[in-house]
């Protein structure tokens, strides 16, 4: 049985104090263990204050990025293996404003992919596609592709446990959402890709989640659908009290 997850992504929002401060307001509200997995991925200049504060919680801290590298003359780039030693569970990858405003390209979030899991870590790995791309009837080869991209080379384990978030880059911070049907048809079509490259019973294991105007209103039409285990959250996981209603939408 696939757990749920809510995985908060907070971009460039935050300082370490106000980090901490939402930990404090959230850790004792939280679904328990094997209910609902909560994840907030933060900025890098605030995870070791979300490492620290959220010890012994339900609360599962997540990187927005790293490199493909351990190590080296790689400026500003995080190193997976110092996150790793931080003990930060999953790093979020591909996400399309990584892809769009830095031009990572899918063998960029392939590379990330091994080097995450080389480090014990897993991947949230983010595909989607444009209002043209949709416009054209070519959301599903174009997902299709990103995710065929991303996965290449890893094993059957690796890919069971990977978590891939399917974000339509048209329904990011727009306040527009796919409809629970949009959604849950990609979602669908990819853990049917997955299962073409691999097997039924790694796609079943895998998580796919759905990002893009995530809210309190919405979560629990999404939740609904069989295909997706959760959402990837933007602006509705900066409050407390936004977060806490997206992580415990099944009360």
């Amino acid at each position: 049985m696939r757990i749920p997850l809510i995985a908060g992504n907070w971009k460039m929002n935050k300082n370490p104090e106000q980090t901490r401060e939402f930990v404090s307001a959230v850790k004792s509200k939280l679904p328990q263990s094997g209910k609902v997995e909560t994840v907030i991925g933060a900025p890098a200049v605030d995870l070791e204050a979300l490492v620290e504060s959220s010890a012994d919680t339900q609360l599962k801290p997540a990187a927005e990025n790293c490199y493909f590298e351990d190590a080296g003359a790689f400026t500003g780039e995080n190193s997976p293996k110092v996150l790793s030693e931080m003990h930060i569970p999953y790093v979020i990858i591909g996400h399309s404003e990584r892809r769009e405003y830095f031009h990572e390209t899918d063998e960029d979030v392939n590379k990330k992919a091994h080097q995450i899991f080389k480090n014990r870590m897993t991947p949230i790995l983010c595909v989607g596609e444009s209002l043209e791309i949709r416009e054209k009837g070519e959301t599903n080869k174009w997902v299709e592709d990103q995710v065929k991209a991303g996965i290449k080379g890893l094993t059957e384990d690796q890919v069971s446990r990977l978590v891939i978030a399917y974000e339509p880059i048209w329904a990011i911070g727009t306040g527009k959402t796919a409809t629970s049907e949009q959604a849950e048809e990609v979602c669908a079509h990819i853990r049917k890709v997955v299962e073409k490259l691999y097997s039924e019973g790694v796609a079943e294991k895998m998580r796919v989640l759905y990002g893009g105007s995530v809210k309190p209103e919405n979560i629990k039409e999404l939740m609904g659908k069989k295909n997706i285990d959760g959402g990837l959250v933007g602006g509705a996981s900066l409050e407390p009290e936004s977060f806490l209603q997206l992580a415990n939408y099944n009360d």
